[in-house]
């Protein structure tokens, strides 16, 4: 008996890096992690193109040369996606999927949403990516996206996307603000749990560091067992993981696994997952976990320490771990 596949094949994409004439070599290496974003989302990459500019153009950010330039490389190559390693205006948004008919248009922000769409596992999770998507949705709720989301699916369109597309804006406006509070109940049964947790003597450590650098790893083996799934894959936990950790000298240490960081990671993301981020600003200790081995060590360590620095982190102890 012959087994076929019933998956939907891979969207093909072309990738977009786009930074100004001063950073050539940084908008390479960015663009090597939109790669692995979307590869992360499921895409199939089949072309990329980068453009380095003295000012981005206002209304489609490339200019109309490189969008005439993607357009073609999307006809040869059969690309029905293209995903912009910026986040867009909504005018940018809207102008490109005029410029571009029947061609997704996905920008970072937008492709990090989705991943988190897909890899939310609790319910509190679930509501901060609910929270972030929608929030981002709601200013570019154009006629184009309605269309992509209600017949296209794949990337950019996972979690509530699909579900509330149709909604009209005051609706979204509800289902926020419905969100919002759930989130702030969320906040504060958090602080209480946290209120309790002070009043016994275990220290609390928060392994922090860039996506995929080896958090979950570090964890495993501070716990000495299997206590949250590694992969090799951007964003591979999303939701906070606290194990008991034995300490050296004898008692005990609570070790919490979080989100990892990245590169311009998306307000919106930041504000939706404030709860969870609140864990890392109670820690006692932050163990900052680096892989060593990364081409972009340093840009990686300069986003976690500028990640850290918007939260209240400045007077915690900090271990740096190399993998």
């Amino acid at each position: 008996m012959k087994h076929h596949d019933t998956r939907p094949p891979a969207e093909r994409a072309v990738l977009v890096g786009i930074g100004h004439k001063s950073q050539t070599a940084s908008i390479r290496s960015s663009l090597e992690e939109l790669r692995r974003l979307a590869d992360t989302a499921g895409a199939a990459v089949v072309g990329e193109t980068t453009q380095a500019l003295a000012r981005f153009d206002p209304a489609t950010l490339v200019g109309a040369g490189k969008v005439t330039e993607i357009a073609g490389l999307c006809a040869a190559l059969r690309a029905g996606t293209v995903i912009f390693d910026l986040e867009l205006s909504p005018g940018q948004q809207k102008n490109l999927e005029k410029a571009l008919p029947r061609i997704k248009i996905v920008d970072r922000t937008r492709l990090i949403l989705d991943i988190f769409a897909s890899r939310a596992r609790t319910s509190e999770g679930r509501l901060q990516v609910e929270s972030a998507q929608l929030s981002y949705m709601l200013p570019r709720l154009t006629g184009a996206w309605r269309a992509f989301s209600q017949q296209a699916g794949g990337i950019g369109t996972r979690g509530p996307g699909e579900r509330k597309l149709e909604y009209e804006k005051r609706h979204i406006q509800s289902r926020l603000k419905s969100l919002r509070a759930e989130l702030e109940r969320v906040r504060s049964a958090r602080r209480l749990r946290r209120e309790r947790r002070a009043g016994v003597p275990v220290p609390q450590l928060a392994l922090v560091g860039y996506t995929n650098v080896g958090k979950s790893t570090v964890l495993n083996r501070l716990v000495g067992a299997r206590a949250t799934h590694a992969d090799d894959k951007l964003f591979a936990t999303l939701d906070p993981t606290a194990r008991r950790v034995r300490l050296p000298e004898g008692g005990w240490a609570v070790a919490t696994d979080t989100v990892g960081f990245i590169q311009r990671l998306p307000t919106a993301l930041i504000a939706a997952f404030r709860s969870t981020l609140e864990e890392v600003e109670a820690a006692d200790c932050l163990l900052v976990i680096t892989d060593a081995s990364s081409p972009q060590l340093e840009e990686q360590r300069a986003s976690v320490d500028a990640t850290l620095a918007d939260l209240d982190t400045k007077d915690i102890p900090r271990v740096e771990v190399f993998t």
